[in-house]
C-alpha cells in the first residue's frame, strides 16, 4: 500500500459531485488521489476525471450503484489499492418523478431508501473501518449530502426523497458521536434549491428557475457553492466540527 491519501466521492459525474471533484483538484497535493463513482454516466465521469487531471490533480472513476453492497465494497477495495483512505463524500442519490404521497408505491420507497440511506450507511461502514483509530486507522472525515427537503418534507413532490434525507441526517449525527473519539469527523451539507440537472430526474428541468426567485436571497444556488461547503468540512479548517450540518440554501 502506498502512502497516498485517497478521497472517495460517490455520484461524481454531474452536479454537486462533479463540482466537488473539480474544486478538490484546486487544493490537491501530489499525494492526494480522488476516486469518484458513477452509476450510468461513464462519459461524464471521464470528463470530470480529465478536468481534475488538467487542474493538476490525480483521479480515476469507477462504476458503482451504491444500492448494491457488493459494488460499494469494490470501491473501497480499489481505494485500498490506491493508498490510505482519508475522506468520503456521500453525494450519490436518487430522485424520482414528482408525485403526491398517495401515489408513492412500496417499490419506489424501496428504491429511494436503498440508494439514499442504505447505500450511504454501507459506504460509511467501509470508511469508518479504515479510518477509525479503533481499527488502527489514521482518522479522516466524512461528509454526507442531505437536502433542505429533510426539514421541509417536499409535499406533492418528493416526500419519499425528503424522508430518506431525514434518515440520512439521523445517521450522520449518530455516527458522528460514535466515532468522534476515534479520529473520524462526520458532517453534512444541506443544499436548498440548487441549479443542477437533478431536477430533470423529477420531471421538471426548470424547477430551480421557477423556485429560485422566491428564495430569501432571490435566486437558486450553484453546485459550486455546495462544493465549497463540502470541501471546507473535509479540510483542517473544520477540525473541531463534527455532527454538524451546513445549510447551503440561501436562507431558506
Amino acid at each position: 500500500m502506498t502512502s497516498d491519501r485517497v478521497t472517495v466521492l460517490t455520484g461524481g459525474s454531474r452536479g454537486i459531485g462533479a463540482a466537488t471533484a473539480r474544486l478538490w483538484a484546486t487544493s490537491a497535493t501530489p499525494s492526494d488521489v480522488l476516486l469518484l463513482t458513477y452509476r450510468s454516466r461513464a462519459e461524464d465521469a471521464a470528463r470530470v476525471v480529465a478536468d481534475v487531471v488538467d487542474a493538476g490533480g490525480r483521479a480515476e472513476a469507477v462504476r458503482c450503484d451504491v444500492a448494491d453492497p457488493a459494488e460499494v465494497a469494490g470501491v473501497f477495495e480499489r481505494a485500498d489499492a490506491l493508498g490510505v483512505l482519508v475522506a468520503l463524500v456521500n453525494n450519490a442519490a436518487t430522485l424520482e418523478q414528482q408525485a403526491d404521497f398517495e401515489d408513492l408505491d412500496h417499490e419506489r420507497w424501496r428504491r429511494v431508501f436503498a440508494t439514499n440511506v442504505l447505500g450511504v450507511a454501507e459506504a460509511c461502514r467501509h470508511a469508518v473501518r479504515r479510518m477509525s483509530a479503533a481499527h488502527g486507522g489514521r482518522g479522516g472525515a466524512v461528509v454526507n449530502v442531505s437536502s433542505k427537503a429533510a426539514q421541509l418534507g417536499s409535499p406533492h413532490e418528493y416526500v419519499d426523497y425528503a424522508a430518506s434525507k431525514a434518515a440520512l441526517e439521523t445517521l450522520t449525527r449518530g455516527l458522528a458521536l460514535e466515532v468522534a473519539p476515534h479520529g473520524v469527523r462526520v458532517n453534512g451539507v444541506r443544499p436548498g434549491i440548487i441549479d443542477t440537472d437533478m431536477h430533470a430526474d423529477g420531471g421538471e428541468p426548470g424547477r430551480a428557475a421557477r423556485l429560485g426567485p422566491g428564495q430569501p436571497m432571490g435566486r437558486a444556488g450553484t453546485a459550486e457553492e455546495v462544493a465549497a461547503a463540502i470541501l471546507w468540512l473535509l479540510s483542517p479548517a473544520a477540525s473541531f466540527t463534527t455532527g454538524a450540518f451546513v445549510d447551503v440554501s440561501g436562507g431558506r
